[in-house]
């Protein structure tokens, strides 16, 4: 079965939060609070999530590679949301306050199969800084 657009968002979210080897509740609640406010997701049945989450977490867990699970959720995007899908993964990476180089590594393989200016990837970047400075 083919992903939604909506879906591929939720499994890069989930596939960037598991990229450290654990998706944290905290991770997930964000994923769930970023469902629940977002455009992008409007008409998405939030009782949904949890069923597409373990989907995508059963992908992984199953043995299927984690790049190959992010290049099934980029191949099911439209390129209009390319950026939005990197925007999502630096938001659910940022969640702890602390990028583990295991993340960064896997932000700069989404940033390089999404294709993305690296202007664009570095204002989201930063944008995602300003958001999570403490005062």
């Amino acid at each position: 079965m083919a992903l939604s657009a909506q879906e591929a968002l939720i499994y890069v979210m989930v596939v960037t939060a598991s990229a450290d080897a654990e998706l944290s509740e905290r991770e997930f609640q964000r994923i769930d609070s970023l469902i629940g406010r977002l455009p992008v997701f409007q008409g998405f049945e939030r009782t949904r999530l949890p069923g597409v989450a373990n989907a995508c977490a059963d992908l992984i867990n199953g043995g299927t590679d984690i790049e190959s699970v992010l290049d099934t959720a980029i191949d099911a995007l439209p390129e209009r949301l390319h950026d939005t899908a990197y925007a999502l993964a630096v938001e659910i990476a940022a969640v702890d306050l602390t990028l583990r180089q295991e993340e960064l590594r896997f932000l700069e393989m989404v940033r390089d199969r999404l294709s993305l200016d690296r202007l664009v990837t570095a204002a989201i970047e930063t944008a995602a800084r300003a958001r999570y400075r403490h005062a």
